[in-house]
């Protein structure tokens, strides 16, 4: 989902709590003064941070084990608009594949569009009622049946708020074996209010972002067996790879963008349209497929009456979705992947988000995110890429993203590589969205970090949202002020259970911060780079959990990472760090700095402090995070040759130290 960076522009002075004394001492083992410290170092380097050992499913090292399982599933769907009634009808045959070691005597699928029921369960889960106008009755389902080939059976299932229940005569067989389903059914497409689905009028027609459009396979593993966890908005999905195969039939006049590969482009574009796409193909600028002045011209559609049905499939995948619309135009070009691979970028949007200020460079934007991402971390696997304007305004799918109708610039460019990102995060490394946020918007929100400075060398970087800090800000900074909030839910909170106050700051922004931090601060650019790539490749298409992640980046690092999980995942633990002294030793410039550094919080953190002589000249010096291992006062030797004018600690104010003001000393 779209990302607000900036979080509030402020830093949070407080007052230091009492909980614990320490005497600071000085090299002659006299008393100074007396500090007060809420800094336990048994406490956060305590022992056995991980509850369980690895094991055959999940290894120690964070990487899946010898015998790791997954369940996968095969869609074959057909879907008709009613553009009139607003109803989108469908049949999906699934091919459910048992590779668990347990027997199956039911199966449960997610129906998400009952999400939008009056009686539903998400009308009650943020204390905000939605209007008597937006609801619709959700899936109507008109049949389900077991297909045994030359048998089929009438499925007994049961319908649960966003889950279904298929009980099944008997189960299916663990370690390979298999059963069909055929799912009959309709919905009405919700309006303006289906936030991540809808339509919405434009000059020239109706858009459609068409997404949870038919029922999907809950996933079964190891963790959880079954997770049916209702969809009540905030937490996302988690869901199956496999192969799908979908047909959509709409009215002769619109164009489907959709998830995956149009596999039938004979049938529903000119040949004018598919010799602009084969040119595409070899173009690293836009190539207009179906331009402006073509979008009310019916010589840019292949027939002129009744209805075309668009053929897609996409493979190892977790998800469609698609966009359709008489009102597109259509653009697309080339993308360039590692090794010579190559994909196709292409975005649709109606003539009012026309313009290089606005949707004109969206191809560009697309393209450009999945070239670096493909290039920093793992290469993109799909034949196609889509950014599909509407008013889901930032929403994510395999393939294909829903953007801001009305966005442009650095907010377009912004959405736009967020929301591509999560086809890493998802879609390649498929965490459970539903349960732990962070691991996909977290983690997503790092890369575009990156992200936005490689692009047009900077066009629009620092990645920043106005919104909640005018001018712009440091992030470390800005964190502050959630993990002092008393009131700040944890990253580990279940998405659902974190409020909108706190929703950008908790699953977005302070996941992101903390890669960030290890990047940079704590780990080195190298080490980290290689561990996180190391855990995308290990985890792709499969389902990792949390652990699989710490483990992954202890082990590829080299590093026990446990106080830092502990800190920042599983606490809103605060930093404090005081420049206590800087005296110079036997008062002789030459013999460099003795140092003192307090930790006054409960975190710990790796720091820079930095000399500035007279003469202007800088000198820094590391401190380790092992400085930390058993004192909450640490005394050190700073290496100078000259007069000093000023000693500070995080001199970048790169740590998100809830207290800069005792961060430096001014030399006499």
């Amino acid at each position: 989902m779209k990302f607000k960076f900036i979080l509030l522009g402020c830093i949070l002075f407080l007052a230091i709590s009492v909980q614990a004394q320490r005497k600071r001492q000085n090299q002659e083992n006299t008393t100074v003064d007396t500090i007060f410290s809420n800094y336990q170092p048994a406490e956060l380097f305590s022992p056995m941070f991980y509850p369980e050992r690895g094991n055959e499913f999940h290894s120690a090292n964070g990487e899946p084990g010898s015998k790791y399982w997954q369940n996968k599933v095969y869609y074959k769907l057909k879907a008709n608009i009613d553009t009139v009634t607003k109803t989108l009808s469908g049949t999906a045959i699934i091919h459910y594949l048992n590779n668990s070691p347990d027997s199956l005597q039911y199966l449960w699928l997610q129906l998400d569009q009952n999400t939008y029921k009056k009686d539903a369960r998400s009308n009650f889960a943020t204390g905000t009622f939605p209007a008597a106008n937006q609801h619709t009755d959700g899936y109507q389902i008109e049949s389900v049946v077991i297909n045994r080939g030359d048998v089929k059976l009438k499925a007994n299932y049961i319908v649960n708020d966003t889950r279904m229940q298929i009980r099944l005569p008997k189960p299916i067989k663990p370690n390979g074996g298999g059963i069909d389903l055929i799912i009959t059914y309709h919905y009405t497409i919700p309006g303006k209010f289906g936030g991540r689905t809808d339509y919405t009028d434009t000059k020239n027609g109706k858009i459609y972002e068409i997404a949870q459009w038919f029922p999907r396979m809950c996933v079964y593993d190891y963790n959880q067996g079954w997770d049916t966890l209702p969809f009540l908005g905030s937490g996302e999905f988690y869901l199956e790879y496999g192969d799908v195969d979908y047909e959509v039939t709409v009215p002769w006049d619109m164009i489907v963008a959709g998830s995956g590969e149009l596999v039938n482009p004979n049938e529903v574009l000119t040949s004018t349209q598919i010799s602009r796409l084969a040119t595409a193909r070899n173009s690293d600028n836009a190539v207009m497929i179906r331009g402006l002045d073509e979008v009310n011209s019916a010589s840019s559609r292949p027939v002129h009456k009744g209805t075309l049905t668009w053929h897609f499939k996409m493979n190892n995948t977790r998800d469609v979705a698609f966009g359709a619309s008489k009102a597109y135009v259509w653009d697309a070009a080339r993308v360039n992947l590692p090794k010579g691979k190559k994909s196709l970028a292409m975005s649709v949007y109606p003539v009012e988000s026309a313009g290089n200020d606005g949707w004109g460079r969206a191809t560009e934007y697309l393209k450009k995110s999945i070239e670096y991402f493909s290039e920093k971390w793992f290469v993109y696997p799909y034949p196609v890429a889509v950014n599909e304007a509407g008013i889901a305004g930032g929403m994510e799918y395999p393939g294909i993203v829903f953007d801001g109708i009305n966005d442009k610039g650095k907010e377009l460019y912004w959405v736009t590589s967020h929301e591509i990102g999560h086809n890493w995060f998802p879609m390649i490394v498929g965490s459970n969205e539903r349960r732990y946020g962070w691991m996909d918007e977290g983690f997503n929100t790092f890369i575009d970090v990156y992200a936005s400075e490689t692009f047009n060398k900077g066009e629009y970087a620092p990645k920043r949202d106005d919104e909640y800090a005018p001018g712009g800000g440091n992030p470390a900074d800005e964190i502050v002020a959630t993990i002092v909030d008393p009131d700040a839910p944890t990253i580990m909170t279940t998405p659902d259970a974190i409020s909108e106050k706190y929703r950008h700051q908790v699953t977005y922004f302070k996941p992101a911060f903390g890669l960030v931090l290890l990047r940079e601060q704590i780990l080195g650019k190298d080490r980290f780079d290689y561990a996180f790539r190391n855990y995308i490749h290990k985890w792709a298409y499969k389902h990792p959990q949390p652990d699989d992640f710490f483990r992954s980046m202890d082990n590829g690092s080299g590093e026990d990472l446990a106080w830092f999980w502990k800190g920042w995942f599983y606490n809103n633990l605060q930093l404090d760090l005081e420049l206590t002294s800087a005296n110079y030793v036997d008062n002789d410039p030459t013999k460099g700095l003795q140092v003192s550094v307090a930790n006054l919080e409960q975190m710990a953190m790796p720091f820079t402090i930095e000399a500035v002589f007279k003469d202007g000249t800088k000198q820094r010096m590391q401190v380790p995070i092992e400085a930390w291992l058993q004192n909450n006062i640490i005394t050190f030797n700073m290496p100078t040759s000259k007069p000093v004018v000023k000693v500070t600690i995080d001199p970048d104010s790169a740590l998100p130290d809830v207290n800069r003001g005792n961060n430096g000393i001014i030399m006499k």
